[in-house]
């Protein structure tokens, strides 16, 4: 390690820890040791010092212990002759920095200091576990932090394209003058937000240290690890977390002490700066550590060198940036060029199943006026039918294929899609108009995107779009009774219908011994994929992710074991999990990787089960709140009395039939309930209990169990008179 960057790695360590301790010092004598801090929304204390420290920082008195250990890591700036090129003291005082950066932020939480403004500040498990499937299923490839401004608003807009072009989430991080890429960015008129992955952070280089904590809960949360151990921690960061930093101009003594912490977790930094030394150890980073790229226009492409990113980057033919970054992005009422769908007008989405001889691939026709003849502010009607062709196509695909729409138009940089079939809303934007975007372009993206990811069913694809009323409703008529016909065929399955279930291995790759096994009745537990997406993609890849399981002799058909799907699991979690219940959360459930769109959890006093989904923040019946519960829950963990499913699953008939099904199900959040409410009032209809929804207690009733009880006994919920759980 050169000199120069050894003592400015130990300058700005020691300016942090001194911060650090002043900070506690001070919070100690205003509000006393036992003054309890902590972040928002997280299940792990203080992240950082969890997984390296072991330690539950609950109270200002663990705080100054945190920093007293951070005191005996960093070093006096060393002389000449004291000097010697080693790595391992850097190290140490980039843990030192990142620990007290944590202790820092905490006190700051602590006070409420008003200090993120437009950023985001600490980052919660939710978004963590929300991001997580984006991460397993390679959409998101990896994430970038950009320390400070760019030289100019042209380099920093093309650095964020580029990265969003690669699907690459990129935190924008403050110099200690407050300054970064937002600013820049605001004034180029770039959205923000985790929906088009640019997300500003914190207001000082401080902050920093909410990201590198985001990237350690992978390791918690996602790779199963356990607080105190660091070096499984850290090395499932350098293997599994695709990170990189990114600098420009010369780098200051803080910077490079931040540098040297996610130097320590496995991510390198690349600097623009002539002025800046390499650093190539030897197995601490996957390449170098410390990088020097000159030219701007070859920075980001050099950050996925030298950190191993596997970045798809999808090459179509379309005039507007298209890649998985734009996924979320909103086209809004004041942006709009052309809308179609919606409450505005009729639209619809269609693909069917054709003979070869009936499909032109790549034919791609536009039957009405395109968007470049209309006015801005215009609404128009919309048919979108896709044709295709294939010999081992099957009209149960049908669906499947149809839902891929939402995902492969939203794709494109400046179009936004929402819902599906005949509820279709389809945004253009004015920007994207001028890029020259028009509706022959979707039949452009369709036509790519079927053949990239389904070539191995799909042989032709030939796509129709209709902008004309008549043609439109000829439209809705063909495809509404197909519609129909595929709902009743996915209806009528069951169980009990296939000697064949599907695996799902895809979050594998952060939990590696989670194995998600789908049936015609539980879909995967990220509410993604169901039983005959599972069978598509075994055509597709017969050597990928989701693989066929026999279910063999059973075992216990009330909750759902049999020998093949148990000799499966067991083969496929790393020998980790020997025995598997599709319908029980009391006796070996199914393992959860941490994507789960729901958590189920027994409520003891109740005599039944709580339902509570990401995206409620509040108290529930059991004195947990979602992020606390999956931290128990994920990670390849089989807890029986806990299990994460997607939402669907609440209203299948195999929902925890080996415990008592639906009628065990007594609180969930208010809007989960009225979500999926016609649902759940046609299962309790079909179970002989009409109204059993209102008899569901949620957080406008109680978040109590005592409240719970009390509701139930005065409603008559039927849990109470079933057979006790336990």
């Amino acid at each position: 390690m050169s000199r120069e960057v050894f003592c400015a790695i130990m300058r700005g360590a020691n300016t942090f820890v001194k911060q650090a301790e002043q900070d506690v010092d001070a919070a100690i004598a205003a509000k006393g040791p036992d003054q309890e801090v902590s972040f928002p929304d997280t299940a792990y204390y203080l992240p950082m010092a969890y997984a390296l420290m072991g330690i539950e920082a609950k109270n200002l008195r663990d705080l100054k212990t945190i920093v007293d250990h951070c005191k005996t890591l960093v070093r006096p700036e060393p002389t000449v002759d004291q000097w010697l090129p080693y790595l391992g003291a850097g190290l140490d005082s980039g843990a030192a920095t990142l620990l007290s950066q944590e202790v820092t932020c905490a006190v700051r939480y602590l006070n409420q200091d008003p200090i993120e403004r437009e950023h985001t500040g600490f980052i919660s498990d939710t978004i963590l576990r929300e991001l997580g499937i984006q991460l397993v299923d390679g959409r998101m490839p990896g994430f970038a932090a950009i320390l400070g401004p760019a030289p100019t608003n042209e380099i920093a807009l093309q650095v964020v394209r580029e990265l969003q072009q690669r699907s690459i989430l990129t935190f924008l991080l403050c110099n200690s003058d407050g300054r970064s890429m937002y600013d820049q960015l605001v004034e180029e008129g770039v959205e923000m937000g985790w929906k088009t992955y640019i997300v500003p952070v914190g207001r000082d280089t401080t902050s920093a240290i909410y990201v590198l904590d985001w990237a350690m809960r992978g390791a918690l949360t996602f790779g199963g690890h356990k607080k105190g151990e660091f070096e499984k921690c850290l090395r499932y960061c350098k293997e599994r977390i695709f990170a990189f930093g990114i600098t420009f101009g010369d780098i200051p003594d803080d910077w490079y002490a931040v540098g040297a912490g996610a130097i320590l977790m496995g991510f390198p930094v690349i600097s623009d700066s002539a002025s800046t030394p390499v650093v190539h150890p030897t197995g601490v980073t996957t390449y170098e550590a410390l990088v020097r790229e000159l030219d701007a226009t070859r920075l980001v492409s050099r950050c996925i060198e030298v950190r191993g990113v596997k970045v798809k980057v999808e090459k179509i033919d379309i005039p507007v940036s298209y890649a998985a970054a734009f996924e979320g992005e909103r086209v809004r009422k004041e942006d709009v060029y052309v809308q179609f769908g919606g409450r505005y007008s009729k639209a619809i989405e269609f693909l069917k199943t054709c003979t070869s001889e009936e499909v032109q691939d790549g034919r791609i026709e536009v039957i009405g006026p395109d968007v470049d003849s209309v006015t801005a502010d215009s609404v128009l009607p919309l048919g979108i039918l896709i044709e295709v062709a294939g010999r081992k196509m099957k009209p149960d695909f049908e669906g499947i294929f149809e839902r891929q729409l939402h995902r492969y138009l939203n794709y494109a940089m400046g179009i936004m899609h929402i819902a599906q079939r005949d509820q279709v809303w389809i945004r253009i934007s004015k920007a994207a108009v001028d890029a020259g975007f028009k509706l022959k372009h979707i039949g452009t993206i369709l036509h790519a995107k079927f053949l990239e990811e389904y070539g191995g069913i799909v042989d032709k694809v030939q796509v129709k779009i209709f902008t004309e009323e008549k043609a439109v409703e000829a439209l809705l008529g063909e495809a509404l009774p197909a519609f129909d016909m595929r709902d009743d065929r996915v209806r009528g399955m069951t169980d009990e219908s296939v000697d064949t279930f599907y695996s799902c291995a895809i979050c594998q790759s952060f939990a590696p011994n989670h194995i998600c096994v789908i049936t015609p009745e539980r879909m995967g537990l990220c509410g993604a994929y169901n039983w005959l997406d599972g069978q598509a993609a075994y055509e597709i890849n017969p050597t990928g992710p989701n693989q066929p399981i026999k279910k063999g002799t059973a075992i216990n058909d009330e909750v759902g074991e049999w020998k093949g799907v148990n000799d499966f699991v067991y083969g496929h979690s790393n020998r980790n999990t020997e025995r598997f219940s599709a319908y029980s959360l009391m006796q070996n459930p199914m393992t959860s990787c941490g994507c789960f769109e729901v958590i189920v959890a027994i409520v003891p006093e109740c005599n039944g089960v709580m339902v509570v989904n990401r995206e409620y923040q509040g108290d529930t019946p059991i004195g947990m709140r979602f992020s606390t519960l999956a931290a128990s829950v994920g990670g390849g963990a089989q807890t029986p009395g806990f299990v994460g499913a997607g939402r669907m699953y609440l209203t299948s008939k195999k929902f925890i039939s080996g415990d008592g099904g639906l009628p065990r199900l007594v609180w969930m959040p208010k809007e989960l309930k009225e979500a999926i409410r016609p649902m759940l009032e046609r299962r309790s209809e079909e179970i002989g209990i009409p109204g059993f929804v209102d008899k569901i207690a949620d957080d406008t009733i109680t978040c109590d169990a005592e409240g719970v009880l009390a509701h139930m006994e005065s409603v008559e919920h039927p849990a109470l008179a079933l057979d006790p759980m336990f």
